[in-house]
This record gives C-alpha cells, structure tokens and sequence, in this order.
C-alpha cells in the first residue's frame, strides 16, 4: 500500500471526526456504533488502496493491545466497587462526609479531596471509582447538580494524577521528553497552577449557587445508610491500604486484587453466614441495594464485572480504530508536514496540544496522545533550543488530561461509567482540563514558565 498524503491524511481524519461527532453529539447516540462504522469504511478504504488483511488485522491487534493492562484494571475496579459498597466502606465516607462537610462549601471541597487523594495514590481512575464515588452519592442527597459533582471529581483527580510521581502517565511524559520525573513536575506548576486556581473559583462561585441542602434529606439518607450497611470505622482500612500500596510503589493491579481480598474477608467478618455463591455473584453482577430509600437504592446499586463491559467494549472499538489510523500512517502523515514549518514557540506549542487534543479525539487512547506528539515534535523543541521539559509539560496539558472529555475515550468512557453521568454532561464542568492546555499555550507565546535548553539567538 502506497504511504497516504497529506490532503488524504486530512481528509480521512474530518470526515472521522464529523461521523463521530454527529452521531454522538448531535443525535445522542452510544459511541460503539458509529466508532464501529467507522472502522468498517476504514477497512474498505485500506482494501481499496491494496492493503492485505493481515495488516488490517495487525492493525487492530497493535491498537487493543496498548489497553490490555488498562482493561484488567478496569474489570477490577468494577469487582472493588461492589465488595466496597456491600462491605459498607463507601457508605461510611458518606455519613461521616455528611457530618464533615456542608453543602455551601460541598463542591470545592469535593474537588480538594480528590486532588488530594488523586495526588497522593497517583491514579485518576482509582480516585474517581472509590472516594469519587462516595462523594457522587453525598452530593446527589444535597441536591447538588450531577455532572457539576462529577466534573469537581473528575477535576481533582486528574490535577492528582497529573501531579504526582506514581502516575504512569507523568512518567510516561517524562521519559518521552527525556525529562527528569520531579523537574517535570515542577516545571508543571506554571500551568497546572493557574489552572487549579481558576478550576477553585468557578467551584466556589458555583457550588455556592447550585441550589439548598436539604436537612431532612440528609438526616434520612444517613439513617438509611446507617440501617442497611455497616458503617463503622473499619471501613477505613481498605482505604489506608490503598494508601500504603502506593506508598510502597505497588502497581494498580496487585494493589486492586489485594484491597478486594481484603475487603472480602471483611464481609465474612460482618456476615459468617455469606454464601460463596452471593459474594461470586456480587463481583460478578455488581451490588443491589434493597433499602426504603429509591435515592439510595439508585445510588448504590453499582459495581461488579458486567459493569464495565459497556466501557471494554467502546475501549476495544475505539482503539481497534486508531489501530488502523496507526498501521497505515494517517495520523503520522497529518502530523508530519506541520513539524518542519514551525519556526517559533507559540505556534509549536500550540501545534503540540492540538495535535494531542486530536489524537483523543480520533484515537481514544490517553497514552498514545502522549507518545505520538512528543515523537513528532520532540525534533522540533530540540531544533528551538527548547529544553526537554517544556516538551513534556506541553504533552501532559494536551495529551493525557484531555482524555476525560472525550466520550469515546478510554478515561473519559470509564468516568461516565462508573460516576453514571454522560461524558458531554460533566464535560462544561471539568474545569481543570479544560483550562490545563489554555495556560501552556500561554505560556508559549509569552514565554512565561517556558524552560530553554539554550537562549535563541535574536537576528536583526
């Protein structure tokens, strides 16, 4: 098959963008189905051009598989949130946050935690399923507005894992640009700052203005809670553990399997009499609730297996198809020609975050939004006199934080899943990517925080 153009390359990539953003925007459609579509006139077009199958398929293969690990992690984490709710520990840091918090200063304190928490366990995915989870269902009860909620967590979490040395992601950017780990972190600061700052006060002003906490609500959700779930102090051990593993460097996987073993052994200890055939059942099909409150009921009933195979599936469609847009060179031939024309900062900058907030859109996969970018344009930083951590700040605000808001992108799928609010519904509320990419671009144009490997050299 002959190297795809330019013009194609474009071509290709807009009418993608348009069939998926129509179907899923405009008509409200679930993404699988035109991501699959998708795929069909892909592979008509590589038959076309004279590809064989068997790259067709390489093709596929090579884009799921840069998922696998987080797919398991995802199967686990649908396991860890059922045993979670039936051990009560996410109802625990319900009615103890009911007693903590109050609803005026509820949705910046949701995003506090969760940059927090996030920060210190280094994992967006983990921060939203667990703690993000219990602070969903608080603010449903005080009538906080959903996707406001979510976009506070959502928030949060991805200021904690974008700023933390555990997180796969900022290592990943590090070591793309040749950085160091804590001197990119640092260097992040000049934009994640701003951003966090901004993110704090659109929280505060409208948390203050989304509505009243209703006492007898609260009152009758803590009762509820507190008559059908454990809710005892116990419950914080699994979350200290969870600490403790990404104290000690663990990896997500065994950090999961050990967290649900743990937890487990703990719903023997609150119920001897608990069958192996329900607790095999409760992993695999997600926790009932079964109280008098349908608020809770709704909230609660969450978790297990099969509520992630909506997620694995558009993950596996999704990356299948920029699997494809791989093996034949279209993304590389879009990004190709842009590289040897930027001559200043401010265009390369921005250039560099567009094209990861393109790799989102029509590849789906946040690590790939890192890789692609900063392998076409580290050329160009180098050539600038760029130092290497303008590079990897740049692929951070661009590629990873970006994925959130996407609807058919891997994080952005798993946080609309598991919170249970569509993606375009928090999408206008997760304030701290969309602000992240802003404040770099900035940045590059005004020079502010833009590190130099060496001083570019003023002609007259």
């Amino acid at each position: 098959m002959k190297k795809v153009s330019f013009g194609e390359s474009i071509t290709i990539l807009v009418i993608m963008l348009i069939i998926l953003g129509t179907a899923v925007i405009h008509f409200g459609l679930s993404p699988q189905i035109p991501v699959l579509f998708t795929i069909a006139l892909l592979i008509f077009w590589a038959r076309f051009r004279g590809a064989a199958w068997d790259d067709i398929h390489k093709g596929i293969q090579d884009g799921i598989g840069t998922a696998i690990i987080p797919i398991f992690i995802f199967i686990l984490i649908g396991a860890l949130i059922a045993v979670w709710i039936k051990a009560g520990i996410i109802p625990s840091i319900m009615v103890v946050g009911f007693k903590l918090i109050s609803s005026r200063f509820f949705i910046p304190s949701t995003f506090i935690v969760c940059s927090l928490v996030g920060l210190s366990i280094g994992s967006g995915f983990t921060t939203i399923s667990t703690i993000g989870i219990a602070l969903f269902g608080m603010g449903v009860a005080m009538n906080a507005n959903p996707a406001l909620v979510a976009g506070a967590i959502i928030s949060g979490a991805v200021f904690g894992d974008k700023m933390s040395p555990l997180s796969d992601s900022t290592n990943l950017a590090s070591a793309i640009a040749g950085s160091d780990l804590f001197a990119h972190i640092k260097n992040m600061m000049w934009s994640t700052i701003p951003s966090f700052i901004v993110s704090f006060i659109l929280f505060w002003i409208l948390g203050n203005s989304n509505g009243q906490m209703s006492a007898g609500k609260i009152a009758r959700t803590t009762a509820v809670l507190q008559a059908h779930f454990s809710v005892t102090w116990w419950a914080i051990l699994p979350i200290i553990l969870m600490f403790v593993c990404a104290w000690r460097h663990i990896p997500a996987i065994p950090t999961l399997f050990i967290n649900i073993l743990v937890t487990v052994v703990m719903i023997f200890c609150q119920d001897p009499h608990e069958s192996l055939k329900s607790l095999t059942n409760l992993i695999s099909e997600g926790f009932v609730a079964h109280t008098s409150d349908a608020g809770v009921n709704a909230l609660l009933s969450r978790g297990g297996i099969t509520s992630m195979m909506g997620t694995v599936s558009l993950i596996i469609v999704t990356l299948s198809l920029g699997g494809i847009l791989m093996q034949f060179h279209v993304v590389q031939s879009a990004m190709e020609p842009l590289v040897k024309r930027l001559q200043k900062p401010g265009p390369l900058v921005t250039t560099t975050i567009l094209s990861g907030i393109g790799i989102n859109l029509f590849v789906g996969e946040q690590y790939l939004s890192v890789i692609l970018p900063g392998k076409a344009f580290k050329p160009a930083f180098q050539r600038m006199g760029l130092d290497p951590l303008a590079l990897s700040r740049v692929l951070e605000d661009g590629g990873s934080v970006i994925n959130y808001l996407i609807p058919w992108g891997v994080a952005g799928s798993f946080a609309a899943s598991t919170l249970g609010v569509p993606v375009l519904h928090f999408l206008p509320f997760v304030f701290f990517s969309l602000f992240s990419p802003v404040f770099s671009i900035l940045s590059g144009f005004t020079g502010v925080g833009l590190k130099w490997k060496q001083k570019p050299v003023i002609k007259n």
